[in-house]
């Protein structure tokens, strides 16, 4: 199984841990992760080889940063964000597909019924975290035409033949400049806006779920019974601690942080081995 990350120098322990969900309950015997970065010291490479779980092989592939000059940027939203649009341009030409993941998420059910998934024509599969009145009001601010999904970047299946042959790095710079203030969350703006309507829209409720997407399906009268931890556990595959809200910083406010605290408890029962 391919995995993407898209890393700097500040993100390696939320990595480790992710790896460490995906090895315990991802369901494969092995996984290949592509790490983009363009600042990981040869002291960062050197802490994630030595404590990567085995079952996972590091592929490091350094990103120019000349690649994304004039891409906007900010404190929260470094250069970095922008290395998903283009990572099929950047990783080995013999992989078919991959899936992209945000540091900040835990896997608790193992990930083959999304890895596997048709794509139905689309060039990526992904999930919406916003309503439809929400949808239609972030279109309108992307200069849209037409209302597409707006996509949530932190989980992406990527069809890598059909975007090699598709993805224009020019066009995505060229629009990041031309709606430069228009731009709230530029990878997930520009996404949206160039590609929405070539993303197969899956269920946020199963691959990328946060506490806000929890509380926001159960507000919903029509959504009966409602999702409780017990349905999590059964159901969910990603839980994705977006945002500011994460349960290694203080103030975390929710209910899901209980599956990254159970996490820091299987690490401390893992072997050796099992953690390296």
């Amino acid at each position: 199984m391919n995995l993407l990350f898209c890393i700097n120098g500040g993100y390696i322990s939320p990595l480790l841990d992710c790896l460490s969900s995906i090895v315990l309950h991802g369901g494969e015997a092995h996984y290949d992760a592509y790490l983009l970065s363009s600042d990981l010291s040869e002291e960062a490479r050197q802490t994630l080889m030595q404590q990567a779980p085995d079952a996972v092989t590091l592929h490091f592939i350094a990103v120019p940063r000349e690649l994304f000059d004039g891409f906007p940027e900010t404190e929260r939203y470094p250069q970095e964000i922008y290395y998903r649009l283009a990572a099929p341009l950047l990783l080995p030409p013999e992989l078919d597909r991959i899936l992209y993941l945000d540091a900040d998420i835990v896997v608790i059910n193992p990930l083959g019924s999304l890895y596997r998934s048709d794509f139905e024509g689309k060039l990526f599969m992904a999930c919406t975290h916003t309503r439809e009145l929400l949808t239609r009001a972030n279109s309108h601010r992307l200069g849209l035409e037409k209302p597409v999904p707006y996509i949530n970047t932190g989980v992406i299946m990527m069809e890598l033949n059909g975007l090699r042959q598709e993805l224009d790095l020019g066009a995505i710079r060229q629009y990041a400049a031309e709606h430069f203030n228009a731009l709230l969350l530029p990878d997930q703006d520009i996404l949206t806006a160039l590609y929405g309507s070539r993303v197969k829209v899956i269920d946020s409720q199963l691959y990328n779920l946060s506490d806000r997407i929890l509380a926001v399906y159960n507000a919903n009268p029509a959504h009966h019974p409602h999702h409780d931890l017990h349905w999590v556990r059964q159901h969910t595959v990603i839980i994705h601690y977006c945002g500011r809200n994460k349960p290694w910083k203080p103030g975390y406010v929710g209910i899901l942080d209980v599956f990254y605290r159970e996490l820091k408890e299987q690490q401390k029962m893992m072997s050796p081995t099992e953690k390296r």
